[in-house]
Order: structure tokens, then C-alpha cells, then sequence
């Protein structure tokens, strides 16, 4: 459902509508559009955000699945403020902030979750490997690595849970920026994004 500050039904907000807080990251736009294409949500699903940061997925998510139930996990409260207030600011009201550190609080979360984001998180694989336990059959796992060592923590725990249909993409995006009086490409860091499927 659209808001009054982003009237589309597509999802690519600008970066900029956003409230932001300093060192706190947010996915860019074009990569936010790769992981709500990886994630191929469901009007109803119910989907877990861990390492939400800034909000933009569950915001985008949102927007797009007025019926679905959003979980935002989170474990700085100042940033979970941060969530809130931009969910506020698109009018998004299907999304709860769980303020807590995975893996040990999504033990407490009431909602089974068909689809999951993983956006962060230091012990990548424990959050995968408690994310599985949780993840209903035919689930699907969405994880973005922005070094050598995430990808490989990551790529290694969905060949261990024996996740089916995994994908790899690396985004390679440039944006023309102005430079004084010039115009040029500047490169947005690439991040990888891994998913799976649990096929049991």
C-alpha cells in the first residue's frame, strides 16, 4: 500500500528519504531491489529482518505486502528508534521491532517466518543455523556478505543445512554523480547476496 512520501508500487526508495543515524548502514537502493527479489515475498508471509539496521527492507517490504508480518530485529535500541521512525515516516504499520542480539532472541520470536533477511550479525553462522531450525519447508534464506569472510561463513552453513536452489549474485552498480561542474559514474560497494531454499 503506498504512502503519501513514496505514492509508487514499486519498491527502490531513494536513499534519501530516510532518516539515518551516523555509522549505522543502510542497503542501498539498487542493492535493496536485488534482496526483495531474492526474497520473493508472499502477501501474507511472515518475515524476519535480522540485522535490520535502517529499516529500508522492512519499510520496502511493507509497503509491497500490506498483509504480511514483518519482524525487525535489532540490537542497539537507538536504532531500533531509528526503524520506527522510519516505518512512521512511510506509514508502514506491519512491521514489530524486536530489540535483541541473534541468535539467542529469535528463540523468543512468536511468528514462524517463511522468508528471512539476514543483513548482519557477527556469528553469521549460528543466526543461519537457528534461522533454519525456525524456517518452514519450502522458506527461503536471503544473506548479504560484504567481505571474503561473510561469504565464505555463509556459502559454507547453506551447503551444511543442505539449503536447495542457492543463488549467488554480486551487485555491480554505478551512479552518476555531479562533481563540480562535471558528471561521473561512481561505484556502489558491491556486496554479494546468497539465497537458499529448505526444501524439507
Amino acid at each position: 500500500m503506498p504512502s503519501q512520501l513514496w505514492p509508487y508500487i514499486t519498491p527502490g526508495i531513494p536513499d534519501e528519504l530516510f532518516e539515518r543515524l551516523p555509522g549505522i548502514p543502510l542497503s542501498k537502493r539498487e542493492v535493496r531491489m536485488l534482496l526483495i527479489a531474492q526474497l520473493r515475498l508472499l502477501p501474507n508471509c511472515v518475515l524476519w529482518d535480522i540485522g535490520a539496521g535502517t529499516g529500508t527492507i522492512p519499510v520496502e517490504a511493507g509497503l509491497l505486502c500490506p498483509s504480511a508480518r514483518i519482524l525487525a530485529v535489532e540490537r542497539d535500541d537507538e536504532v531500533a528508534n531509528l526503524i520506527r521512525r522510519n516505518c512512521d515516516r512511510f506509514e508502514v504499520n506491519n512491521v514489530e521491532v524486536i530489540e535483541g542480539n541473534a541468535p539467542k532472541c529469535l528463540h523468543d520470536l512468536k511468528d514462524t517466518p517463511h522468508r528471512v533477511c539476514i543483513e548482519g550479525g557477527r556469528p553469521m553462522q549460528e543466526i543461519l543455523k537457528v534461522v533454519w531450525h525456525y524456517l518452514v519447508p519450502s522458506g527461503r534464506v536471503v544473506a548479504t556478505a560484504a567481505n571474503l569472510e561473510s561469504l565464505y561463513a555463509i556459502s559454507q552453513s547453506l551447503a551444511q543445512l543442505q539449503a536447495r536452489n542457492i543463488e549467488v549474485i554480486q551487485s555491480a552498480v554505478n551512479r552518476l554523480e555531479t562533481r563540480g561542474s562535471s558528471q561521473t559514474f561512481t561505484a556502489v560497494n558491491p556486496i554479494f547476496i546468497l539465497s537458499g531454499e529448505k526444501l524439507d
